[in-house]
């Protein structure tokens, strides 16, 4: 069984950064993807960016447009998402998650609980 726990999910104003993290605890995690999802209000749960935690290969959602950097710590198991710029339209639950990385999606083995962003105009 694998743990995810996200952090880093804040009220900010448009226009601040923020940095979420995820650690991953527990027995070996089936594949060597991670991701962020996000569900904002109104909508379907939607990727965000992924990684290889092996490599470090990055993958982002093209709605991202540069202004997300997603990055990880290998040693220490842990996921980042560094997001500049943020707009209201950003304010939502922030999920990561392990499983099996491909172009623009990660099909997910294990899911953290969420960390809330909430971005005021």
């Amino acid at each position: 069984q694998v743990q995810l726990e996200e952090s880093g999910g804040d009220t900010v104003e448009a226009g601040s950064s923020l940095i979420l993290s995820c650690v991953a605890s527990g027995s070996a995690i089936s594949g060597a993807g991670r991701a962020w999802f996000r569900q904002t209000p109104g909508k379907e749960r939607e990727y965000v960016a992924g990684i290889k935690m092996n490599t470090g290969q990055t993958d982002y959602a093209r709605f991202v447009k540069g202004r997300f950097t997603i990055s990880r710590d290998g040693f220490k198991n842990i996921m980042y998402l560094r997001m500049n710029g943020l707009d209201p339209a950003d304010t939502g639950v922030y999920f990561c998650a392990a499983g099996n990385l491909i172009p623009e999606y990660l099909i997910a083995s294990f899911w953290g609980r969420g960390t809330e962003v909430t971005v005021s105009s």
